[in-house]
């Protein structure tokens, strides 16, 4: 008798992938034409990027024959450059390109991170409602998700962090702008974290993947103020939602020079180099597309307001958090968010993701909170979708 092959009970335990997961609803699923699925579940941009830099990216495969082969673990140089000096003159403080790392996007940053932080055993905070795919690579590494459930603006809280904290807590994890809730973290919250990680010796991840379509102009934050801030500061990037590069996969840590040196072994044997042609098109649209990129801020930040709007006019819904590219609410039903997520599709043609895919359910110690909320990727929906939304919203029947 044949045995069944062996499986990593880790991997095993780890959830599937959530976004997959939300796409099988569609199955079987037929939408009439005069109501069309509204997609608002992935949070990435649903364009191709401007027609310029898809020039540039056919230019590469054409004239620069090394963008097809293999570069320097820790990233095309100049792209290091260009993003150290880009961090400096935003952030007011130094970034130096030996302190910058290019990774297959922010997803591999995180994970590479942590593999020079923890290892099996060792815990991390993280606020919920989480990234999944944070608490997926946790999960998957035998590292703790140790979970902190933020108040009901979806501001983390330092002194509940602190008593969290013990001898096995490698690091603190932000996300700001945040997902799934959409907040902006203020500056002070995060100087008053990156205070208490020194303080226990630990590490501040600073996930900053929608940093530019922060609704204040300006740095986000002062940690690079300090000239000893990478210490305790690990910041982590993203190109994919800037530059309409997610297909690419072009992401970034900034952090010390000795800690990159060792996430280049992890890098080295995962991937060897991050792909060529995005990181050209990353270093193009960071030395071309200054004034489109603001274009693209002020379009979300004007889908914000029209979010915003939209749900004063719905009184039973309560928003917890709203920005970036995401609306974090609270829905008026009594059924799980997961099975009302299901019946979006069917009976207002709407894919959305539940709470319960962003923290744990009552069951496993959660407050009930998961099971009550939703994440809207607003940011996928032009100002007329945003409209078409909240037409459906106001049609959907308790079940």
């Amino acid at each position: 008798m044949s045995r069944p092959h062996p499986l990593n009970p880790a991997l095993a335990a780890t959830i599937p992938p959530p976004v997959m997961e939300a796409r099988r609803w569609l199955d079987g699923v037929a939408f009439p034409e005069d109501r069309p699925l509204l997609n608002l579940s992935q949070a990435a941009p649903a364009d191709p990027p401007p027609e310029g830099l898809r020039r540039e990216i056919a230019r590469l495969a054409v004239d620069v024959p090394e963008a097809h082969l293999y570069g320097p673990v820790l990233g095309l140089p100049a792209l290091r450059e260009r993003l150290a000096a880009d961090w400096s003159a935003h952030y007011g403080g130094t970034a130096r390109p030996a302190q910058v790392a290019i990774t297959a996007g922010c997803n591999q940053a995180f994970a590479a991170a942590v593999s020079t932080l923890a290892a099996r055993g060792d815990n991390v905070v993280v606020p919920t409602p989480y990234y999944f795919n944070h608490a997926m690579w946790l999960a998957m590494e035998g590292i703790e998700a140790r979970l902190h459930e933020t108040g009901q603006d979806l501001l983390p809280d330092p002194e509940a962090v602190a008593a969290a904290i013990d001898d096995r807590t490698r690091a603190i994890l932000l996300v700001t702008p945040n997902n799934p809730g959409g907040v902006e973290y203020p500056a002070a919250l995060v100087a008053a974290f990156r205070d208490l990680a020194r303080a226990c010796g630990i590490a501040l991840i600073l996930d900053e993947t929608y940093r530019d379509f922060h609704a204040a102009e300006g740095a986000p934050h002062a940690l690079l103020e300090d000239p000893d801030w990478d210490r305790t500061v690990i910041q982590l990037f993203s190109f994919s939602k800037s530059y309409r590069l997610t297909g690419h996969r072009v992401g970034a840590i900034v952090a010390a020079a000795d800690r990159l040196r060792e996430a280049e072994k992890w890098l080295d044997t995962v991937t060897i180099c991050p792909a060529q042609l995005g990181q050209h098109a990353a270093l193009w649209g960071m030395e071309n597309l200054g004034d489109w990129l603001a274009g693209e801020r002020r379009e979300i930040l004007a889908r914000r307001r029209a979010m915003d709007a939209g749900f004063r006019d719905l009184a039973e819904w309560e928003v917890l958090g709203c920005g970036a590219y995401f609306a974090y609410v609270r829905h008026p039903f009594p059924e799980r968010s997961d099975a009302l997520c299901r019946r979006l599709v069917r009976d207002a043609g709407l894919l959305l993701l539940p709470g319960t895919m962003f923290g744990p359910l009552r069951e496993a110690g959660g407050s009930g909170r998961a099971e009550a909320t939703l994440r809207i990727a607003y940011a996928n929906a032009d100002l007329g979708g945003i409209e078409e939304l909240f037409r459906r919203l106001r049609d959907v029947a308790p079940a």
